[in-house]
């Protein structure tokens, strides 16, 4: 008989192993979307810490120390910029073409330098070398752009190649407002002093360089193979474009024009040249006036072969001029062609002559109309001879 039980359950379950009822247990199924919840966390976490990890670190801005003022130098330096700046020009030279396919008139750049004011009626002063192709060829113009950036299309009034020096007029009237650079004096500068060069070279706009004068008196040769005398040797950056432009000393005045280098590639290599300021102030207001240079001369052609004895031959001597009315001698040629020597000058004055150089450098140190002692070889002999220097071109 079986017992009763009066909660009508079996005492052991009809399935399952002993000790359990019912169904077997499961865990619940939001405990495995919790465990992966925490994996992707975690995963998440490390893959931050990684980044954090190989990110390079974040440089901390660093504070900006205060300048201060600039140095007395350096404020004179540019000052003198700033006030000479205005002056200065930049000069093209193009060439009028036409196009061959569609025959429209066309500009084709020639070269390039600099210039600067000479006065407020629109005189510029530049090197002959810059324009010279204005004046040598046919269908070449020039233009000067100023330093507002207003451009004005120049011609040449007068040129001096024996100075490399040339003076140019802006087409159409000066404009207002013109600053005329100011003027210094050659004569007493001394190796050493502080120069400052303003131009365009290789058409950079207004550049300035600066430098020391290296050396005083030296002679160069111009365009037209005459020496150039007391010429002012700079170091400071002279390069293409920057012909024509003007030399300053520490004061802003305008000590030279700068017109070469000497470089074995053509650029700057320490080594520039400016034509004294005493010698622009002599040429150019006779440039401006008449167009021409008048110096003081003999009348005479010089040859340019040797004697073969101390001193310049004269080759010819030009008819109404100082040389025939003092009586000096050319070279002349007899029946069958041979040249014979006439007056060798030896000195003028006591200044001794030896090449043609000599004899140039020591007639611009003498004024029109002066009378001078002109010493000459002639057939050998020793023999002075008074001429009355006249102006010669």
């Amino acid at each position: 008989m079986s017992s009763f039980d009066p909660t009508g359950m079996s005492p052991e379950p009809p399935n399952g192993p002993p000790g359990t009822f019912g169904r077997p247990t499961r865990p619940p199924r939001r405990t495995g979307l919790i465990l992966v919840l925490l994996l992707v966390l975690v995963a998440s976490l490390t893959w931050r810490l990684v980044s954090i990890l190989r990110s390079p670190p974040v440089a901390e801005p660093r504070a900006v120390v205060p300048r201060g003022d600039l140095a007395p130098d350096e404020q004179a330096t540019i000052q003198i910029f700033r006030e000479n700046a205005p002056s200065v020009v930049f000069i093209t030279s193009s060439k009028r073409a036409r196009d061959r396919w569609t025959l429209r008139p066309l500009e084709i750049p020639q070269g390039s330098g600099s210039g600067f004011i000479w006065d407020d009626r629109g005189h510029i002063v530049t090197n002959y070398h810059v324009i010279e192709q204005a004046v040598s060829e046919r269908g070449v113009s020039l233009t000067v752009t100023l330093y507002d950036q207003q451009t004005y299309k120049a011609e040449v009034i007068g040129v001096a190649p024996h100075k490399d020096l040339a003076v140019l007029a802006l087409e159409g009237g000066a404009p207002s407002g013109l600053r005329p650079i100011p003027l210094g004096i050659s004569k007493d500068l001394v190796v050493g002093q502080k120069v400052f060069a303003i131009g365009n070279p290789f058409g950079f706009d207004h550049t300035l360089t600066t430098g020391v004068i290296s050396g005083l008196g030296r002679e160069i040769q111009s365009v037209t193979k005459r020496p150039i005398n007391g010429v002012i040797q700079t170091d400071a950056a002279i390069n293409p474009g920057n012909s024509g432009g003007p030399l300053l000393d520490s004061a802003g005045r305008l000590i030279g024009v700068n017109t070469a280098i000497v470089s074995p590639s053509g650029a700057y290599a320490g080594i520039g040249f400016a034509v004294p300021v005493d010698t622009v102030s002599r040429i150019v207001p006779q440039l401006v006036a008449t167009g021409r240079v008048e110096q003081p001369g003999l009348g005479v052609k010089v040859a340019e072969v040797s004697a073969r004895r101390p001193g310049v031959p004269i080759a010819e001597v030009i008819p109404g001029t100082a040389a025939e009315r003092a009586g000096l001698r050319g070279m002349i040629a007899d029946e069958v062609g041979r040249v014979f020597f006439g007056d060798i000058i030896t000195a003028i004055g006591d200044d001794e002559i030896r090449s043609p150089d000599d004899l140039f450098r020591v007639l611009e140190t003498r004024n029109i109309g002066e009378e001078v002692v002109i010493t000459v070889d002639r057939a050998g002999a020793a023999l002075s001879v008074k001429v009355t220097l006249q102006a010669v071109e």
